[in-house]
């Protein structure tokens, strides 16, 4: 009878690739892959830790998983598994714990745990790891986007933040592997490749002079793709040489996820963040001189120890003066272990919900301009998925889109012209 697995994977785009190097993993084993909610051999949890939310979510599967099957083997792994791997391994059902390391051992680990009936945990120190782990995803279900791994770690140690304690120092892949995974990828179909890491600006500063750029200008060589996209940046990378040189590549696009998190310097200096706001608006200058129409999307927390009325306000306001194309609102959540968990001043929770309510509103507010901009411009838009004879993608710049078409448009990068706005804009076909 085939063996079944299922993976349910919370948090970044990092976790969704590992989880997805897995998965090959347990195929090539000879299991196959169900639904989360689908009766399984095995269940997988690959965790994230960012906030208490996560934790709980990982904790509310695994019971649940049981419940399905109490003969299934569990195996949890990922970011709360490395930063509390006890407190995982004795919630009840948990039969392996892994941490941010070591997951090509899984299926083993699973069926040595099968048949010993015993509790295995393999969480291992990370401070003086230095090796990238090599894994690849060639089979991802999505065929017209797929991410790629380029960096782990972080050394950066902002004070609300528990990554560096969950994926330890900075590692990068080489640019040489890196180069030979993109060549089979879009030897696969795929037409965009999205750069990922846990900290993926500092890439290439564990191997001398190399930086990320030169690893966009060497995967943008590769024949067979069209599209580049960074996942997340911080604003230290960009200056005009790296934007003349990733304009010049003509593969990146013009769509930035520029890490914020504050628009108050006071609250910026307590987070450890290496930046001003001032800092933050200059390299939205110098993206904006190369790339007029670019996508600006972040990441802003409401709530951090000592925030007061005026530092929200700062926020508020460099929304505004950037007017970013979306945001992504986050309340403050006390990580152990963090200098910013040990702060005075913790704001109460009300406050913090006041207070993301109305920057949600008001980045929802200049999404909506950002889009009325583009309507009736000319939009590149690679076609990703079909439902109901309508199709689905994104542009360069990262407006969600939609149309109808009774020709198959999947993997298809078609010029549009967008109708409207809203969560999912209306398009149509132009020049075609």
């Amino acid at each position: 009878m085939e063996k079944t697995f299922s993976i349910l994977t919370l948090g970044c785009k990092v976790n969704q690739y590992e989880s997805e190097a897995m998965s090959e993993i347990f195929e090539k084993r000879g299991y196959k892959q169900v639904d989360n909610d689908e009766f399984s051999d095995v269940y997988i949890v690959n965790t994230c830790t960012v906030t208490n939310l996560s934790d709980r979510k990982s904790r509310q599967f695994i019971r649940k998983s049981k419940k399905k099957n109490p003969d299934s083997v569990i195996a949890v792994v990922g970011c709360y598994s490395q930063v509390s791997p006890e407190e995982v391994k004795n919630i009840d059902g948990v039969d392996v714990v892994i941490g941010t390391t070591e997951r090509d051992k899984i299926v083993d680990l699973i069926e040595e745990s099968r048949e010993s009936h015993k509790k295995i945990n393999i969480v291992r120190d990370l401070k003086n790891i230095r090796e990238f782990a090599n894994t690849t995803n060639f089979d991802s279900n999505n065929r017209t986007r797929a991410y790629m791994k380029v960096q782990d770690g972080c050394n950066r140690f902002c004070t609300y933040c528990i990554i560096p304690f969950a994926r330890g120092p900075i590692r990068s892949r080489t640019i040489e592997d890196s180069v030979r995974e993109a060549k089979t990828l879009a030897n696969r179909g795929f037409k965009e490749i999205v750069l990922t890491g846990i900290h993926i600006g500092s890439f290439g500063m564990d191997m001398g002079d190399i930086r990320l750029i030169d690893l966009i200008e060497s995967i943008a060589e590769v024949d067979g793709f069209e599209r580049i996209r960074l996942s997340s940046v911080e604003p230290i990378i960009i200056s005009q040489d790296f934007m003349k040189r990733a304009v010049k590549t003509g593969k990146l696009c013009n769509h930035f996820h520029l890490s914020l998190q504050s628009g108050s310097n006071n609250i910026l200096k307590a987070m450890n963040r290496r930046y001003t706001r001032e800092d933050y608006i200059e390299k939205v200058s110098i993206i904006r001189e190369y790339m007029p129409n670019a996508g600006l999307t972040t990441d802003i927390i409401v709530g951090f120890p000592g925030e007061s009325e005026k530092d929200f306000e700062d926020s508020m306001k460099i929304v505004e003066e950037v007017g970013f194309s979306r945001i992504h609102v986050f309340k403050y959540s006390k990580r152990k272990n963090t200098k910013a968990a040990l702060m005075q001043n913790q704001i109460d929770g009300n406050v913090k919900k006041e207070r993301s309510e109305k920057l949600i509103a008001l980045g929802e507010k200049y999404q909506e301009i950002f889009e009325k901009e583009n309507m009736k411009k000319s939009q590149s838009v690679l076609f990703e998925e079909e439902h109901d004879g309508e199709y689905y993608g994104y542009t360069t710049n990262y407006i969600r889109v939609k149309t109808k078409s009774d020709a198959n448009l999947k993997n298809k990068i078609k010029n549009v012209k967008i109708l409207d706005t809203g969560e999912i804009a209306n398009c149509e076909i132009v020049g075609d």
